[in-house]
């Protein structure tokens, strides 16, 4: 997936003129802890707490000079694509709808509702709340926001580029560990490392409560799994998007599952060695690089933690396991 030096750019100038590039850091209590070098991009410092506000705001921007969706626009999500469209949608003045599933994470959903989105629930996961709001996006003429787009992925690219870009050419991490919901962060980075040049190696990371990415990855075509877990709901996908899985396919070096209790516990470190709070999908690179580290002691290694919109009584729970 490749973007022209316009399209990059366009894609900057939107970015930042909302908000500053996120900060990196090696932390020298989670460097020891692995054995390696690691380098932590925090878009849990975006003015929505997660990654996907910059894929809302170059998606909106083109939505805006197009003159669609004047209207409104409906979306479906399990948060943090939900926060973006509602910052998008403020910041451009539509009227923006989100699906969500019952039983959503009460303080994202909160956080949409306060960014001024009209809040539905629908449906035991994401795909039965997509679903329901593609059907409402018909009947009342609404324009549906995708979760995977090739405006949303150029405007989440820019997160990647800033970590690329931060190391001298050839000198990259050896290994970058993403993880995978519907896709777009995953081809964000694939997009923003060819762009640059950068030599890392991508590992995607799912869920293994929700494993329809590893699954399609091993058979080479999509394969539904079911959705159980309790924490990353982030990486909660139970069917994989074929244009997504076609650059997983051709651009992933593996594509690894993490539990719930690997997550929680990537959680755990993530507080104690840099005093940063992450969701479950936000941990999920750190606990693919923890469970691998074996492999990649004495390299450098480089996760995002993609944020840490995560309600106070799981995180709460999290900190104190039985």
């Amino acid at each position: 997936m490749n973007f022209s030096p316009e399209q990059v750019q366009a894609a900057r100038d939107t970015v930042y003129a909302v908000m500053p590039p996120t900060p990196q850091y090696a932390w020298p209590m989670l460097c020891e802890r692995l054995g390696a070098k690691v380098w932590v991009k925090h878009e849990n410092h975006t003015p929505a707490g997660a990654f996907k506000v910059r894929g809302g705001l170059t998606y909106f921007a083109n939505l805006a000079a197009s003159g669609a969706g004047q209207r409104g626009v409906i979306t479906a999500t399990r948060g943090n694509h939900g926060q973006s469209v509602g910052f998008a949608s403020r910041k451009y003045d539509l009227e923006a709808t989100i699906v969500v599933p019952h039983g959503n994470s009460i303080e994202k959903n909160a956080a949409m509702r306060t960014l001024g989105a009209t809040l539905i629930e629908h449906g035991d996961d994401f795909q039965a709340a997509r679903e329901y709001a593609i059907a409402l996006s018909q009947e009342r003429n609404l324009h549906m926001v995708p979760s995977f787009h090739h405006d949303l992925i150029r405007g989440v690219m820019t997160y990647w580029l800033e970590f690329f870009e931060s190391f001298p050419r050839g000198e990259e991490p050896e290994v970058v560990f993403v993880p995978i919901g519907q896709g777009s962060g995953f081809c964000a980075a694939v997009a923003a490392r060819a762009f640059t040049g950068a030599r890392s190696a991508l590992v995607g990371v799912v869920s293994a409560h929700a494993t329809t990415y590893l699954d399609s990855f091993r058979a080479g075509h999509i394969v539904q799994a079911p959705v159980s877990t309790q924490l990353a709901d982030g990486m909660a996908c139970r069917i994989a998007d074929q244009e997504a899985l076609e650059v997983v396919l051709a651009s992933a070096h593996d594509v690894v599952a993490v539990t719930d209790d690997e997550v929680a516990n990537a959680m755990r470190v993530l507080f104690s060695d840099t005093h940063n709070v992450a969701e479950g999908a936000g941990a999920a690179g750190l606990a693919a690089a923890i469970a691998q580290q074996d492999r990649w002691r004495g390299k450098t290694i480089g996760f995002a933690l993609t944020g840490g919109n995560v309600d106070s009584a799981v995180f709460a729970r999290v900190l104190s396991p039985a």
